[in-house]
């Protein structure tokens, strides 16, 4: 996969932007809304035909008559209109009505067999694609996804960050996770891929925090819900904002090149690498006595988990990071990953001595 292309465009120091409301609900909405955006300089339109809702008797878009409206508003105002689909079927649909592109939603993504499907009925077709990540935060089911798309003949692919399904509590409704997308760009390095602060934060007052985060990360571009009365929309009410508001937005955003490396910024990397050859070199003498204490624990019949010991482990070093002025959770996160991985070695003893 080395001849990856972004939506519409190659790649450029500037953003790509996408911007329109969650769904498509009237003509009257739509072309408004288009308009506006188009207004904004703003050349990407997206709008959700179909609308996969958690909960029976949620409003689930208009079907193939938004379809007209995208059409229309494409051939009014100039502007690349897309549309999510989640079957084959959408896709029939969609290639009537001379739609630019089409992206493939998070829960779609999530199923291999639905993406293999839409993969199957897009062989032979020219259209750019947008992949959405999984609801997991699984980075190999995305680029699974993506490969799946990339093989039936389609080369216009870009993919979508718009957070992951989380049971925590959060301040977003979608936990992002920088973590994933930075990996899929560190494993598919050409590939467009844009952030949707919408869908991560579920509430406008978020968006533009998000978004910064965004480019600040690196990522391409954004891809906005804007709506021009969002406090009516029938769908996602909650994270849209107006058109003037994603102007606002968009002129306060800054963006941070990357410049070759100063001899100051080498130095600091220099010390980087050097801790971090040091944390591993520490971890491998940590996994060292923990395979002697599961051997132990293998001689004298112990358990291999004792939950006592491992509380006392995450207390102590919560309240260590506390007095080091970094976030508890943080450490909760290493310590759960090393625990879990000194339980593994101590598993494998056990199965190596069967």
């Amino acid at each position: 996969m080395t001849d990856l292309k972004p939506l519409f465009t190659e790649l450029s120091t500037e953003p790509l932007y996408i911007a329109g409301p969650c769904s498509a609900e009237s003509r009257e909405q739509v072309l408004l809304a288009a308009r506006d955006i188009a207004q904004a300089g703003i050349s990407i339109f997206r709008a959700g035909a179909w609308k996969p809702r958690t909960k029976p008797g949620s409003f689930e878009g208009t079907g193939r008559e938004a379809l007209e409206w995208l059409r229309e508003a494409k051939e009014r105002y100039g502007i690349k209109v897309i549309t999510e689909i989640a079957t084959p079927e959408h896709l029939e649909e969609v290639l009537k009505y001379d739609i630019d592109g089409v992206w493939i939603g998070a829960r779609t993504t999530t199923n291999p067999f639905a993406t293999q499907q839409i993969a199957d009925a897009l062989k032979g077709v020219d259209t750019a694609v947008i992949v959405k990540n999984p609801v997991i935060p699984d980075v190999d089911l995305w680029i699974g996804a993506i490969e799946r798309i990339y093989n039936s003949g389609i080369r216009r692919l870009a993919a979508v960050h718009r957070g992951f399904g989380t049971q925590q509590t959060t301040p977003y409704r979608n936990a992002p996770h920088w973590s994933v997308p930075i990996e899929l760009h560190r494993r598919i390095p050409n590939l467009c891929i844009l952030s949707d602060p919408s869908h991560i934060g579920g509430r406008r007052e978020l968006i533009a925090r998000l978004s910064q985060q965004a480019l600040d990360i690196g990522f391409d571009g954004l891809m906005i819900e804007c709506h021009p009365t969002p406090e009516c929309a029938l769908s996602d009410a909650a994270q849209q904002i107006t058109p003037d508001a994603l102007v606002e937005l968009i002129s306060k955003l800054e963006l941070h090149r990357t410049p070759a490396a100063t001899d100051a910024l080498s130095e600091y990397r220099l010390h980087i690498d050097t801790i971090d050859s040091k944390i591993i070199e520490l971890l491998a003498e940590r996994m060292y006595i923990a395979r002697a204490i599961g051997e132990y624990k293998h001689a004298h019949g112990m358990a291999v988990v004792q939950q006592d010991r491992y509380n006392e482990l995450l207390l102590a070093a919560e309240a260590r990071a506390e007095s080091a002025n970094l976030p508890p959770r943080f450490i909760h996160q290493i310590f759960r990953e090393i625990h879990e991985e000194s339980v593994r070695q101590q598993i494998n003893i056990r199965e190596e001595q069967k």
